[in-house]
């Protein structure tokens, strides 16, 4: 009765083609496979262990309409399906109708979590209930992500407590990390959760509701509510994987110069590539186990509801304070701009 990996995650857009380009051209995915049906078509993407599936069509103006692109469905593979399914509507998550016959579970705002099987070899990695046509192009030679690293959840504020209970009550997961970040007038809380096996871990944030509305407060009425901030795919060599992103177009937030004058302080270990560090932006942390790198994204979507971040763990299991503050702050200063 419990959830153990990620199985895939599904985008919905409004276009399917410009949003395949991105993870092609720039992030390096490869496509695996066409799936049509009556009122939606679909694009399986993989690379190393991370699957996407891109998803456009009249079936899901309601969603696009209420939320703008984002990620509508957290796939996750359980031993025992039924079983997980009625844990999860005993923790509270309601049954959700789907057009593919799969066993879907509500999970937060409007994303859903469909329950697959534990997968047995490539094949079954094939999102279950629909026909799938492989597109018959060669794989790319290892690209720079190798899974997806986490999920970041923005919630309403004073939820968090409930949904990190709810997850640990329907899909076993445990309370792995939390952290509370003030910046000026602003403030956010964060949870972590995290699968037994450390296959799925969702970062659960929410804006304080007692402190002056910011980035989080914006996410959720661009949103229209709970839903997916973003996603994190793990990268073994950062600094060389943000230089070909960006040459393939990508555009990563910035960081105050005065940050990388500090990290040398905090971590006489990164002086050697402290210029590289701050050429590319990339943020640096440690915990208690090692070190951890970082850098986000702008969103390429029109409502601004879902960006990405590439993250390299030296022997690092947690998040880092520090990262998760100036993380917070870059977001900020790019809301501010943007106006």
């Amino acid at each position: 009765m419990v959830a153990h990996d990620m199985a895939y995650v599904e985008l919905f857009t409004r276009d399917k083609l410009a949003a395949v380009d991105y993870f092609e051209t720039a992030m390096g995915f490869t496509r695996v496979a066409d799936s049509v049906e009556v009122d939606r078509s679909s694009i399986l993407l993989r690379q190393g262990d991370a699957q996407i599936v891109v998803t456009s069509g009249r079936g899901l103006w309601k969603f696009l309409d209420e939320h703008g692109d984002g990620i509508a469905d957290i796939a996750m593979t359980c031993d025992d399906v039924a079983a997980t399914r009625d844990a999860a509507l005993l923790a509270g998550a309601e049954p959700v109708a789907s057009p593919h016959g799969s066993t879907v579970v509500s999970g937060f705002g409007d994303v859903v979590h469909t329950l697959v099987p534990a997968a047995g070899g490539p094949a079954d990695r094939m999102p279950p209930g629909r026909t799938w046509r492989p597109v018959g192009r060669a794989a790319r030679p290892q690209g720079r992500i190798r899974l997806l690293d986490h999920i970041a959840v923005c919630l309403q504020g004073g939820s968090l407590d409930a949904y990190a209970d709810r997850y640990r009550e329907a899909f076993g997961f445990s309370r792995f990390y939390s952290e509370y970040v003030s910046v000026g007038g602003q403030a956010m809380d964060s949870v972590v959760v995290r699968s037994a096996t450390g296959g799925v871990t969702f970062t659960l944030v929410a804006p304080d509701p007692g402190k002056e509305p910011g980035q989080l407060d914006a996410f959720l009425e661009r949103n229209g509510g709970p839903g997916v901030q973003h996603l994190a795919f793990l990268v073994d060599d950062i600094i060389p994987a943000v230089r070909e992103f960006k040459d393939r177009g990508i555009d990563f937030l910035t960081t105050p110069d005065t940050y990388y004058d500090l990290l040398v302080e905090r971590f006489e270990q990164l002086r050697g590539i402290v210029d590289e560090l701050r050429e590319t932006q990339v943020l640096a942390d440690r915990d208690e186990w090692g070190h951890l790198l970082q850098l986000f994204s702008r969103s390429p979507y029109e409502r601004n509801t879902l960006f990405f971040e590439l993250i390299q763990r030296q022997g690092s299991r947690g998040f880092g304070s520090s990262n998760i503050r100036a993380l917070y702050e870059a977001v900020e200063r790019e809301r501010l701009t943007a106006g």
